[in-house]
């Protein structure tokens, strides 16, 4: 089976999210099951300067998007037997940031991402690579449906080619004012409640969730959850009309990527039988944030985008009584201005126990995961969440609330001291939240029980294999 993965974020190439995650290791779990996956991503000035051996294939291809034509150069890189392929053309890509500044998105974020979709096809086209699935994920990829439907559907080279939406965050959708579509190549014929519209703008995740032949969410409770009003996110009616066609599929792990064993980025590996070893890594880590931490004091991490999704104003609320429990903070992470500010000032007031980093630093995000005790996950709704799955492995323990692959993947073990892998709460409220961690904190005293807990989390396996099977058992359905 031939796959095409569109994604404008891929792990290791560029990154700001899980999505990055997803889409550089969900291709080569299928190639290991015998897919012919290959994965197009825009060149960003981020993979320009990580020192990727990626090298140019084609140049001055040419693609339509509305009334004008646009030339962009294809690259290559093979990883893992995997081809990922780079779409660049300066004027879009080549930029500090992805989708925008910490103080808003890109103004023409329409233009380039329907400028992307195109040259996706286009460079299927120049490839003569003709997909059986194109998998697109999120927003910036929704239009490739729409373009297959209404302006290709005349050519005979994707005829046969089926297409999966993945939703990895139903908030986020891509919304622009009308006057956009005819530079996106999008009739306003399309502009109305039924298709494109919604609300007054014109909605590229519309786009996605109307004209693909199928439709998936990163966990099983994620998808029930986007046809709820809560969640839903005002799309809850179309995505209702086309529910027989939703799957959940919970994401995976890339254990190379993400294993206390074979970590290079932390000071000393450990498994099960030599947990002793995590301590060499919580002083590399506190070292590096420059903390001064009792050894029997709970050192909790977090690491993600700072944004009221995240429950980052709960963290911040909560601070005070955090500290009163005993514990320490160290905070990953780049995002929503008004929390980078508000983080950075609470780490100055309390400098002997929360230390902030404003970035994407992935060697530190592994020494966080391997050198913390707990891992704090208050997020509103969370579609699947990754962190959770990794701190498992690395017998940090979460604390998460119960909501979307949070509860799909965390068993409480206040409810289940048997099975239990960590703690959950409901509310999306500090009290709530503080409950949880005094609980969590009234285990973590107990040596002996809080160690049985960090081996059993550390057998749970959420590898990309299982996960990558039922993707294909999707693909496959969508030709029945």
């Amino acid at each position: 089976m031939k796959i095409l993965l569109a994604s404008s974020e891929v792990a290791p190439f560029a990154k700001t999210g899980g999505l990055a995650d997803i889409s550089g290791s969900l291709p080569l779990a299928l190639k290991s099951l015998g897919c012919d996956t290959k994965v197009f991503t825009p060149y960003y000035r981020q993979t320009k300067k990580g020192g990727f051996n990626i090298k140019l294939i084609k140049k001055d291809i040419k693609t339509e998007v509305g009334n004008a034509s646009f030339d962009f150069s294809l690259y290559h890189c093979k990883k893992d037997r995997v081809d990922f392929y780079f779409i660049e053309r300066e004027e879009f890509f080549n930029r500090d940031f992805l989708y925008g500044t910490p103080s808003g998105d890109y103004p023409d974020n329409a233009v380039r991402f329907a400028f992307f979709a195109n040259a996706v096809l286009r460079s299927a086209q120049t490839l003569n690579f003709k997909p059986d699935i194109i998998h697109c994920n999120d927003w910036q990829t929704a239009l490739i449906p729409f373009y297959l439907k209404y302006k290709l559907k005349d050519l005979d080279f994707f005829k046969d080619t089926k297409t999966l939406f993945t939703v990895h965050n139903l908030a986020y959708q891509g919304l622009f004012a009308k006057e956009t579509m005819p530079q996106a190549g999008v009739s306003y014929e399309f502009f109305t409640m039924d298709t494109l519209e919604f609300y007054g703008n014109f909605s590229f995740i519309k786009s996605g969730l109307l004209y693909s032949d199928a439709i998936s969410t990163v966990s099983k409770g994620y998808a029930e959850e986007i046809l709820t009003k809560e969640h839903g996110c005002g799309l809850e009616g179309l995505l209702k009309l086309r529910k027989g066609d939703i799957y959940g599929i919970i994401n995976g792990v890339d254990y190379s990527q993400w294993n206390p064993e074979t970590d290079k980025f932390i000071k000393t590996p450990y498994d099960k039988k030599s947990l002793q070893n995590k301590a060499g890594c919580r002083q590399d880590l506190l070292e590096q944030m420059k903390l001064d931490v009792p050894l029997n004091a709970p050192l909790l991490g977090v690491v993600g985008r700072l944004a009221y999704q995240k429950g980052i104003d709960i963290i911040a609320d909560s601070m005070k009584d955090i500290i009163k429990l005993g514990c320490n903070l160290i905070i990953l992470g780049a995002g929503d201005e008004k929390y980078q500010k508000l983080l950075t000032a609470l780490a100055e007031k309390y400098q002997k126990n929360l230390a902030v980093r404003i970035a994407f630093d992935n060697p530190l995000a592994h020494k966080i995961e391997a050198g913390c005790d707990m891992f704090l996950m208050p997020s509103r709704y969370e579609p699947c969440g990754l962190n959770q799955m990794y701190s498992l492995k690395y017998g940090t323990i979460p604390v998460v609330r119960a909501t979307g692959g949070l509860d799909d993947t965390i068993i409480d073990y206040t409810q289940n001291p048997k099975d239990g892998n960590g703690f959950k709460f409901k509310g999306a409220n500090p009290k709530d939240f503080l409950s949880a961690l005094k609980r969590a904190v009234s285990v973590y005293k107990n040596r002996g029980d809080w160690q049985k807990l960090m081996i059993r989390a550390m057998g749970f396996d959420f590898s990309w294999k299982n996960s990558a099977q039922e993707y294909i058992k999707l693909y496959e359905r969508l030709f029945l």
